[in-house]
C-alpha cells in the first residue's frame, strides 16, 4: 500500500510535458480533460445531449435542431449568462434566450451599441461619440464637437449601419494583458475605458472588436452585426435618438413617446456631473482613490437640499396663485418617495405651511381583497389594489373642513388598522400624498385640478459606465430594493429579483405613462451612491444559489458593482435619501 500522504512531490518532464505525482503519472491532456463527452440537458425543449467537450453553444443549437421565431442571442448555462461562443467542458443544463427575454434584449441593446458606434466612427473617425442617457424606451446619442446633428447626418449614420447589419461582421471577444487594452484604447482615444482600468487593475481584461473598432460592453453581444434584425435613427434635441425593438413584440419598435421633463432632467444632471468631474466609474473611483468622498457626498446631499427647497418654493407659490393644497407624489419602486415627502415637509414648514403626510400604501385593499396578476400573484402594482371608494370620500372630507381616521396597512397580516387620533386640515395645511399611482388621474378624480401640485421621483442615475455604457436606472433602484427589502421586510435577493419582473411590468402599466403630467421632477440619485450600496448588496447577491434562475442576474449584478471602489456610510447624513435604504435614518418610517 503506497502512502500517498507522503507522495508530495511531482515532477514536470519538459521534453514530455508529463506530470510525475509522486509515484503516479498523468499525461497532462488527462489533468486538461477527463471526458471526450460530456452531457448536456436543454431546457428550451427539455432534451439530454452528449456532445463532445469544447462543442460551442451556436453548435449545439444546430445539433439540437432547435427553431425559434427569433434567433437565440445567448444562453444561461447552469444559470450563469454565457455568449454563442462558448465552449461546454463539463455535463451543464442550458436555456437558450432570445430578445424577447429581458437579459437578451439587453444582448440585442449592446450588439446595437457596438454596431452605431462602428458606424459612426466610419463617417466621423476623429469625433467622439456618446450614448448618454435612455430617454421614451429608446437611447439619446451625440458626436462631440458635433452641435446639432442634421437629418442627412443620420441618414448617413443609419445606412452604413444597415450595410454593416447586412455583411454580418463577426463580434469576437478576446482576453488580453491589460497593458495591450490600454494601448489599444490609448490609440482609438477612449480614456473613460483607460480611468476605468487604472482605478480597477486586473492582470488581464477582455474586449470586443467590430473590425476596427475595440471595446468592452459589460455584458454579452451576439455573435455579429447580422442578429440585428430592427432599429431606427431619428433627429432628437441636438443629437439623434435610436429606437430598439419591443421586448414584448420584438417586430415593432418602441414608441417614441415626448418626454420632455425627463428629458431636461437628465440633461441637468448629466451636465452636473460633468462639472463636478464624475461623469463616469472611472473618475469617480478617480475622486474616491485621491480621498475626495467627504467633498463628494456633501456636494451630491447639498444639491439635493437645493432642488427641495425649490420645489418647496414652487408649491408655496402655487398655493398662493391658485389654492394648491395637494401634493402628489409618485414614481417608481426605491425611488425614495417617503423620505423625499418628509424632507419636503421640512421645506414646506420654513415657508409657513403645514405638511399632512399620507402613504397611499396604507390604503390598500385587505390581502384577501387584493388583485392578482396573469401569473395567480398578488398584484400590489394595480390601482385596484387601493380602496378608491375610501381614499376620494377621506379627501372631500378633509377639503370641506371634516376629520376623518386614517388607515394604517400591516404588511404582516394584509389587514388594515386604523389611527386613533383623526386627521383634520387647517388654513395652513397641505395634503402630502406619496405613493406610485399619484399621478394617475383616476386616484383624485374628484378633486379640482387647481387644488394638486403633482411632482415625479426617480433615480435617474447620471453617472455611466463609460462613454458608450449607461448604468441602467432600473438598475441602481433594484439594488436600493435589494438592500431595503432585507433590512426592513425580511427577504432575500432571491425573493425580490423573482419579483423584480412584475414590479417592472407594473411601472409600465401603472406609472410610467402618467410621468409627463407632473408640474416638475426629482432625480433622487446620488452619484457617489452605489459605492456604498455596494458594500450592503453584494453579501447577499453572493447568497444567491446557482440552482435558481434568479443566479444569473445576481452575478450580473456582482460583475457590474466590481468595477466601483466602495465609500464607508459614516459620513452620509441621517436626512439623507440613501438612509431609506441602508439605515441610519433620522426620520421614522
Amino acid at each position: 500500500m503506497v502512502d500517498i500522504s507522503k507522495q508530495s512531490k511531482f515532477t514536470f518532464d519538459k521534453y514530455t510535458k508529463n506530470i510525475t505525482f509522486g509515484l503516479f503519472f498523468f499525461p497532462t491532456n488527462a489533468i486538461m480533460r477527463t471526458n471526450d463527452i460530456v452531457k448536456i440537458i436543454c431546457e428550451n425543449n427539455e432534451s439530454e445531449l452528449m456532445v463532445e467537450w469544447g462543442t460551442p453553444l451556436s453548435e449545439i443549437i444546430q445539433m439540437l435542431s432547435l427553431h425559434n421565431r427569433y434567433p437565440f442571442l445567448a444562453a444561461y448555462v447552469n444559470n450563469a449568462i454565457k455568449e454563442l461562443d462558448y465552449k461546454v467542458c463539463e455535463p451543464v443544463s442550458i436555456r437558450f434566450i432570445d430578445i424577447t427575454h429581458f437579459e437578451g434584449t439587453r444582448v440585442y441593446q449592446r450588439t446595437l451599441f457596438i454596431t452605431l458606434h462602428k458606424a459612426v466612427h466610419d463617417l466621423f473617425p476623429d469625433r467622439k461619440f456618446r450614448i448618454i442617457h435612455s430617454v421614451s424606451k429608446g437611447f439619446y446619442c451625440e458626436i462631440e464637437g458635433v452641435e446639432e446633428i442634421s437629418q442627412t447626418v443620420i441618414d448617413e449614420i443609419k445606412q452604413r449601419m444597415t450595410e454593416l447589419i447586412e455583411q454580418d461582421i463577426p463580434i469576437v471577444r478576446r482576453k488580453v494583458r491589460v497593458e495591450e487594452a490600454r494601448k489599444i484604447y490609448e490609440k482609438l482615444g477612449f480614456q473613460d475605458k483607460i480611468a476605468l482600468i487604472e482605478t480597477r487593475p486586473r492582470l488581464y481584461a477582455t474586449i470586443y472588436s467590430l473590425a476596427d473598432i475595440v471595446g468592452y460592453f459589460y455584458g454579452a453581444l451576439a455573435p455579429s452585426t447580422g442578429y440585428i434584425h430592427l432599429f431606427d435613427l431619428r433627429r432628437y434635441y441636438n443629437g439623434m435618438y435610436i429606437a430598439v425593438p419591443k421586448r414584448t413584440a420584438p417586430d415593432e419598435l418602441e414608441n417614441m413617446v415626448p418626454q420632455d421633463k425627463m428629458f431636461d432632467i437628465f440633461k441637468e444632471y448629466t451636465a452636473w456631473v460633468e462639472v463636478m468631474g464624475v461623469s463616469n466609474i472611472g473618475s469617480l473611483n478617480t475622486k474616491i482613490l485621491a480621498g475626495d468622498t467627504s467633498e463628494l457626498i456633501k456636494i451630491a446631499e447639498a444639491f439635493h437640499e437645493k432642488k427641495l427647497a425649490n420645489i418647496a418654493d414652487a408649491i408655496a407659490d402655487a398655493n398662493m396663485t391658485r389654492g394648491a393644497r395637494m401634493v402628489l407624489i409618485s414614481g417608481p419602486s426605491s425611488s425614495g418617495k417617503t423620505t423625499f415627502a418628509k424632507r419636503l415637509g421640512i421645506q414646506l414648514r420654513i415657508l409657513g405651511l403645514n405638511p399632512v403626510l399620507i402613504s397611499l400604501d396604507d390604503y390598500f385593499v385587505e390581502r384577501e381583497q387584493t388583485p392578482r396578476d396573469e401569473n395567480g400573484e398578488l398584484d400590489y402594482e394595480t390601482i385596484e389594489a387601493l380602496d378608491l371608494q375610501t381614499f376620494n370620500d377621506h379627501l372631500e372630507t378633509l377639503f370641506q373642513g371634516g376629520s376623518v381616521d386614517v388607515p394604517r396597512y400591516d404588511f404582516i397580516t394584509g389587514k388594515r388598522q386604523w389611527h386613533e387620533h383623526p386627521l383634520r386640515l387647517d388654513e395652513r395645511s397641505v395634503l402630502v400624498v406619496e405613493g406610485i399611482h399619484a399621478l394617475n388621474p383616476r386616484l383624485t378624480e374628484r378633486i379640482n385640478d387647481s387644488y394638486k401640485y403633482k411632482i415625479y421621483i426617480s433615480a435617474f442615475t447620471s453617472i455611466s459606465m463609460d462613454n458608450l455604457s449607461r448604468i441602467p436606472t432600473t438598475d441602481n433602484r433594484l439594488i436600493r430594493r435589494i438592500v431595503r427589502d432585507s433590512k426592513t421586510r425580511g427577504c432575500d435577493a432571491v425573493s425580490t429579483l423573482k419579483r423584480w419582473a412584475s414590479v417592472r411590468a407594473g411601472e409600465d402599466k401603472h406609472i410610467f405613462p402618467y410621468q409627463e403630467n407632473a408640474d416638475v421632477m426629482f432625480n433622487s440619485s446620488l452619484f457617489y451612491e452605489i459605492p456604498v450600496l455596494k458594500q450592503f448588496v453584494e453579501p447577499l447577491l453572493y447568497l444567491v444559489p446557482n440552482t435558481v434562475p434568479e443566479y444569473g442576474e445576481a452575478r450580473r449584478l456582482l460583475k457590474f458593482l466590481d468595477n466601483f471602489i466602495g465609500i464607508a456610510p459614516d459620513e452620509i447624513p441621517p436626512t439623507s435619501l440613501l438612509r431609506e435604504f441602508i439605515g441610519g435614518s433620522s426620520f421614522k418610517y
